[in-house]
């Protein structure tokens, strides 16, 4: 990727745009929204037409099933223009927002929503900022959505998205983007990571800006929003704040978290040694001692990479994330089973002693035939230790 290009200032998008075989490409992924398609598309057309640069509109079926496939198909057979790509199933709006990114070959890709609340004529507006930028981000600054349903979320989340990534925006969640050809070629999308594409591309030094937009209220069809997608947004802004901090040395995130994993296999480790060189201890079926070794497995997994600087990130993570799990597990018998932080070997052993019957206040024996049910109140079953 040509880094200088992007930090070139004054770009002259309309020569750039006039003498490319195709200037603007707009992509526009489409989820059962059949009544909106084609005002839609006239609206494109009178918005984009004035402009004067060579275009394309390109429509990304991500599995509709409303009919919004047949309309599709005949807007294509009437405007030489417009190119439709069809999802087998409905991946969602990021994968099919990816799937137009590589099919684009506009020298400026527009994204927009395909439910007519984007409104087509911001569209010059973005292309005139874009000449000292390299993504502008709309503003939805006078929204058209119900304000604790929609608008409230919104801003708690953006002004975290903002904290987080570093990169303010006022409005992350609206689609309506425009991007250089060069950041769009460099650009991965995965989970719902289209809204944080700002701050994915900030690693690149992006210059970012933001306008405010039209927003018009839904008229037709029905809206695709739902609070269940708020917990995979968090998800993936973690990974976002991990990918922004950590993409270029992760071994200073991995290295430091190898680095507590020796001392706390070390300090498990001596703990038993000194437990059973000082008292004899039997420490052979004890979790903790599980819990050492896999600290120090980890460890050596985590810390792996300094010797192997060519080691694929992704490799290194998945592998070192395959102990994490036995980690928990041993933790959790342990928190259940034993106490092998404070146990004292002596007081096991008179526990044990207790509930055979031997007592030192001359209680009356048990015998190892009695039914525990008859034992005397106060004493534990035999063979039950009471903690």
């Amino acid at each position: 990727m040509s880094l200088a290009k992007l930090t070139e200032p004054a770009w002259d998008i309309d020569k750039e745009m006039k003498e490319t075989s195709l200037g603007l490409s707009v992509v526009i992924p489409v989820y059962n929204e059949k009544d909106n398609l084609l005002p839609l598309h006239d609206q494109l057309i009178s918005a984009i037409e004035p402009i004067g640069v060579s275009y394309e509109i390109i429509y990304v079926n991500d599995g509709s099933t409303d009919g919004s496939e047949e309309i599709l198909q005949d807007i294509q057979a009437g405007s030489p223009v417009t190119a439709v790509l069809h999802l087998r199933r409905n991946f969602g709006q990021t994968a099919a927002m990816s799937a137009g990114f590589d099919r684009a070959g506009g020298e400026v890709v527009v994204t927009m929503d395909a439910d007519l609340q984007n409104d087509p004529a911001d569209i010059p507006r973005l292309l005139e900022t874009l000449k000292d930028h390299d993504i502008v981000s709309g503003w939805r600054k006078d929204r058209k959505d119900a304000f604790w349903a929609r608008r409230l979320p919104s801003r708690i989340a953006n002004r975290l998205i903002s904290w987080i990534t570093g990169v303010h925006l006022r409005d992350y969640g609206c689609t309506l983007k425009a991007y250089r050809r060069e950041v769009v070629e460099n650009l991965e999308l995965w989970g719902d990571h289209h809204r944080f594409a700002p701050a994915v591309a900030s690693w690149m030094g992006v210059r970012v800006s933001e306008i405010e937009v039209n927003h018009r209220p839904r008229v037709r069809g029905v809206s695709k929003y739902s609070t269940t997608r708020v917990f995979p947004v968090m998800m993936d802004l973690l990974v976002v704040k991990f990918f922004l901090s950590y993409s270029a040395s992760p071994m200073r995130f991995f290295g430091g978290v190898g680095m507590i994993s020796v001392a706390a296999g070390t300090a498990v480790s001596l703990y038993l040694t000194i437990l059973k060189l000082s008292r004899g201890a039997d420490i052979g079926g004890r979790p903790l001692l599980v819990l050492g070794v896999l600290l120090w497995k980890l460890a050596t997994e985590l810390l792996y990479p300094i010797a192997n600087p060519g080691l694929d990130v992704l490799e290194f993570v998945e592998r070192a994330g395959d102990y994490f799990a036995p980690l928990a597990l041993v933790f959790l018998l342990q928190r259940r089973f034993a106490d092998p932080w404070d146990t004292d070997q002596d007081a096991l052993t008179m526990a044990r002693v207790e509930s055979r019957g031997i007592s030192d206040e001359g209680s009356e024996p048990v015998s190892d035939t009695q039914d525990p049910a008859d034992q005397p109140r106060g004493q534990p079953p035999f063979g039950v230790l009471s903690r």
